[in-house]
């Protein structure tokens, strides 16, 4: 039987010893394998991944809607992500092709610096051109290797308290850009400000957030009343500094006034607010504070993908696509007892590529190990909180494994 449409299947769906939900077809649309058929050796498996694969249009259909379905159906029960066996994150294709940073530490390392320098000190007629400069070598860098630039953004957040609120600031503007590349309605120039707004939402409480991040107690009335007020706060020295593009502007000044729903029902600015609010939101859960543990990369996923009505989000849906369940930088055990760091997204969300850094008796190896989490042994069985992994990475190691 020929089909009018086929659609290519990523080899990965395939499950030795499960029934096939759908049947196999070739480029033209002749069957290869019917519905229900068993593929019940590693041999045969092999020779179907060997081969292009595809499904009819009703089929594919069928599979997207089962993916996104899984993806929900986990992340409300806080399934073990082992479970989530056909869940990829979007912006990971196999066969895609990895721009390498010459000096990847390096480079964010001045990015750091000179956003330290930009967002602490008064802001002055230069700041906006100074903003566009630095949110456009941002991006540069994030495109140039987006697993490596995680990684080293998340380990920064995870592993120091200290200058806190920048390195949160470069990460969330980071989880927004790469979120809205899934969010097919938004226009291309809505991403300029919305990095924009991500790395100056906190300008005016900038210097309070990194001794809270330090403080063991709760925050004074003083300080309250200054979180409180500091996203309208941040919007006025935007304005009073030159800045004049409306949605950067508005998204910073609401963008802890968003509310859940559809993005498509909201204004242009709350739609960028939401989506920065999510990926703070996210990026907190990974960072360590004086007063409260980081979360594993599953956990602050499931915190960033549920709504406050514990409703998928469709924001917060685009960064868990975008960032993969456990993103790069954070920390994920293995079947085997060793504890590993994430260097990459893998093709499946179970299967990130990772270096094992603690053996399984939990003692600190001598250098990190690339492990395979496509073979069972080194599988990921859980995440594994940063204030678990009693070890200080070393950054450059990790790199030439990634």
């Amino acid at each position: 039987m020929s089909v009018a449409t086929v659609h290519p299947l990523p080899p990965e769906a395939l499950r030795l010893g499960a029934p096939l939900p759908f049947a196999l077809r070739d480029a033209s649309g002749a069957l290869i394998a019917a519905r229900g058929a068993v593929i019940r050796t590693e041999a045969q498996l092999q020779a179907l991944v060997s081969r292009n694969l595809f499904l009819d249009e009703q089929d594919s259909e069928a599979l997207a809607r089962a993916l996104a379905g899984k993806v929900d159906s986990m992340m409300r029960r806080n399934a073990l992500l082992g479970q989530i066996a056909q869940a990829r994150p979007d912006d990971a294709p196999a066969g895609a092709a990895v721009r390498r940073l010459h000096d990847p530490i390096g480079t964010w390392s001045t990015l750091h610096t000179r956003a330290s320098v930009l967002l602490r000190e008064t802001p002055g007629d230069d700041f906006a051109a100074r903003l566009a400069a630095l949110q456009a070598e941002t991006l540069e860098a994030l495109d140039r290797d987006t697993d490596l630039s995680l990684l080293i953004l998340i380990q920064g957040t995870a592993s120091e308290s200290r200058n806190y609120s920048v390195g949160h600031a470069l990460l969330v503007a980071a989880v927004c850009e790469l979120a809205a590349r899934h969010l097919v309605a938004w226009p291309a120039a809505w991403r300029e400000p919305l990095r924009c707004a991500a790395l100056t939402m906190n300008i005016a409480m900038t210097a309070l957030q990194d001794v809270l991040a330090l403080q063991e107690s709760a925050p004074t009335a003083q300080q309250r009343a200054l979180i409180d007020g500091h996203a309208g706060l941040a919007a006025q020295r935007l304005r009073a500094c030159g800045v004049d593009d409306a949605l950067w502007l508005d998204a910073v000044a609401q963008h802890h006034a968003t509310r859940p729903g559809r993005l498509a029902e909201l204004p242009a600015a709350a739609q960028l607010a939401r989506l920065i609010q999510r990926a703070d939101i996210f990026a907190a859960r990974l960072s360590r504070r004086r007063t409260r543990q980081a979360l594993s990369g599953m956990a602050a996923a499931k915190a960033t993908y549920l709504d406050e009505n514990r409703q998928a989000d469709e924001a917060g849906a685009a960064i868990v696509r975008a960032t993969g369940i456990h993103p790069p930088g954070s920390f994920v055990r293995l079947a085997s007892g060793e504890i590993a760091v994430v260097l990459r997204r893998g093709r499946l969300a179970n299967e990130p590529v990772v270096a094992s850094v603690i053996s399984a008796a939990g003692m600190p190896l001598c250098e990190p190990a690339r492990r395979d989490t496509r073979i069972a042994r080194h599988a990921v069985a859980a995440g594994v909180a940063p204030q678990d992994v009693r070890l200080r990475l070393n950054l450059e190691q990790l790199a030439s494994l990634a």
